[in-house]
């Protein structure tokens, strides 16, 4: 069975670029990737930072789904840590109810921002007695259950209740997410583009086709260009760090400046500090297409959700529109000059 491409954006805002700007490239890309083929168009959530303009996906979801008519649209995802459960059930029921059959529901374990966000957050809250991400991702999948309440006038219900509710993914990367998401029924998304060891992902794939039915589904980052030099040069800019703290956290960042605040932020000593290979399928669309049918043989992954890690809109069009194309959605030719976002 052939495999699907996805989208997995997150709002980047390019230098001078207004976050208004960056919204917009957003719309338009997704309305591209639809006419190009793709399954789903993703929206990440992160806090209180300039060069991302999504902190809350739900919003963006909505905007997405009104200029869209049939691409599945969802969170990638929401950090629920930070939330009532309640509260997300209703947002995705209600979006659900406007675009029935297209809302996908992503939930992280993240924070998606650095200390000072998650605290703001989370303020007003007893951490002491606050509940732990699995009981509070149970408590959300009751929510978005849609059977009849027993005694309707007493039950608590996340209403609207949608005919067809959203469709519930996991984030993670470990086999103790993937876990989780099979004993609730949940689709899963192994985070390779965060961590891409190839080994880790063959465990992973190992473990969730002994222990779910659903497809395997990945999370990886790519940058394609028709000049294969340019994509890999623009693959070899990007950074991963990964700081390790003494209290037991362990956080993956864009940068080694992130990486310090997080570790300022947070009170806690830092056990290290690590810059990280950045595992990015770059070069020709050819060249990665073959990439991705080769993982596709050797571990089952019936999707890959592309997160393109450079804020540049027309580098973020061509690597869809090529990869589209090489993978046969649509018919080969140059990328249509009108299909170049221009900003003011």
């Amino acid at each position: 069975m052939p495999y699907q491409l996805s989208v997995l954006d997150k709002c980047l805002v390019p230098d001078n670029e207004t976050a208004t700007g960056a919204l917009n490239n957003v719309a338009e890309l997704a309305r591209l990737a639809e006419n190009w083929g793709y399954h789903r168009f993703w929206l990440a959530e992160h806090h209180n930072t300039s060069s991302l303009a999504s902190p809350s996906p739900e919003i963006v979801i909505a905007w997405i789904l009104s200029r869209t008519r049939k691409i599945r649209v969802g969170s990638g995802g929401v950090m629920l840590q930070h939330y009532s459960p309640y509260k997300v059930a209703e947002n995705f029921n209600l979006l659900s109810a406007l675009a029935p059959g297209r809302v996908d529901l992503g939930v992280g374990k993240a924070p998606g921002g650095l200390p000072l966000a998650t605290g703001a957050l989370q303020e007003g809250r007893d951490s002491a007695n606050a509940a732990d991400f699995s009981t509070r991702l149970k408590q959300l999948d009751d929510y978005l259950q849609t059977r009849e309440a027993a005694d309707p006038e007493n039950a608590l219900l996340a209403t609207p209740i949608p005919a067809v509710s959203a469709r519930r993914f996991l984030l993670g990367a470990s086999t103790a997410s993937a876990s989780l998401a099979a004993e609730l029924g949940w689709d899963f998304v192994f985070a390779a583009h965060l961590n891409g060891d190839r080994q880790l992902l063959n465990t992973f794939t190992r473990y969730w086709q002994k222990h779910s039915q659903r497809p395997v589904r990945v999370a990886i980052q790519a940058i394609v260009s028709e000049d294969p030099d340019v994509a890999m040069r623009q693959a070899a800019e990007q950074q991963l760090w990964q700081a390790e703290l003494v209290n037991g956290q362990r956080v993956t960042l864009a940068s080694q400046a992130q990486a310090e605040r997080f570790i300022r932020q947070s009170g806690s000593e830092a056990k290290s500090v690590t810059r990280r290979q950045a595992a990015i399928f770059a070069g020709s669309a050819q060249s990665v297409i073959g990439q991705l049918d080769a993982l596709h043989r050797d571990t089952g992954i019936s999707e890959f959700i592309i997160d393109i890690p450079v804020s540049d809109p027309a580098v973020r069009r061509e690597t869809l529109y090529l990869l589209a194309q090489a993978k046969g959605n649509i018919q080969p030719q140059k990328v249509p000059a009108e299909n170049i976002i221009r900003t003011a």
